[in-house]
């Protein structure tokens, strides 16, 4: 998140160089410049030899600032999952690998990643993404972590809800996130209710899985 990154270059006075890259592409396809421009929130530009562009569904390139698939190819990119013929060819197109993240690219050729695509909510036909969202969150002073998921919702289909850990010493209410959330995101946006947790659960390298956030949730509702 790119308050993250931020506050972390305030107190450490490093710089933080964001790339990009999958287990399948071993591991890098993207990287900001390390000395020249770097664009904060951008995952940067395709490495050397390393084809990237920004897919819709049918398997055409869409234009600068449009959001799609992120597909990509060259050299360090796999060839296919062992013994697994069948994810192999639901991972290609054409022979480009398809990420399964949402993105886009701007004008100088510079990739943003959206969110992940099977984690996109869609609530009354809007679609709706987690990071956005967690990115507002991220800007309150309160907040340590965040994770946004859509859960069931008879009348929307989905409905955003956000799961917060608060810094310690610290408090902060649902109402107050609310407004705050309300100054600077649609209204369809805005999470419908807030859990407060203690942590949130993640992987051994520290990614939040909110597929278990979700499967919690869920597992809730159908008590």
């Amino acid at each position: 998140h790119v308050e993250v990154q931020e506050r972390f270059e305030e107190l450490t006075k490093g710089r933080i160089v964001e790339g990009y890259g999958l287990t399948e592409t071993s591991p890098v396809t993207h990287a900001n410049f390390i000395w020249d421009k770097r664009v904060n929130g951008s995952i940067g530009v395709p490495w050397p030899d390393t084809d990237a562009m920004i897919m819709d569904e049918e398997g055409n390139q869409l234009p600068p600032r449009a959001i799609g698939e992120l597909a990509v190819r060259g050299p360090q990119v796999m060839k296919g999952y062992w013994q697994r013929q069948e994810d192999t060819e639901m991972a290609f197109r054409n022979g480009w690998f398809l990420t399964g993240d949402t993105g886009y690219m701007d004008e100088e050729g510079f990739f943003y990643i959206v969110d992940r695509k099977k984690d996109m909510i869609i609530a009354s036909g809007y679609n709706i993404y987690p990071r956005e969202v967690e990115e507002v969150l991220f800007e309150h002073p309160a907040i340590q972590e965040a994770a946004v998921v859509g859960i069931p919702d008879e009348y929307r289909g989905e409905t955003v809800k956000a799961f917060i850990v608060v810094k310690q010493g610290m408090n902060v209410t649902a109402d107050e996130l609310n407004r705050f959330c309300r100054e600077r995101l649609a209204a369809y946006k805005v999470p419908r209710s807030y859990e407060f947790l203690e942590q949130l659960p993640k992987t051994t390298v520290g990614k939040v899985l909110r597929r278990q956030l979700l499967q919690e949730e869920q597992s809730k509702q159908s008590q």
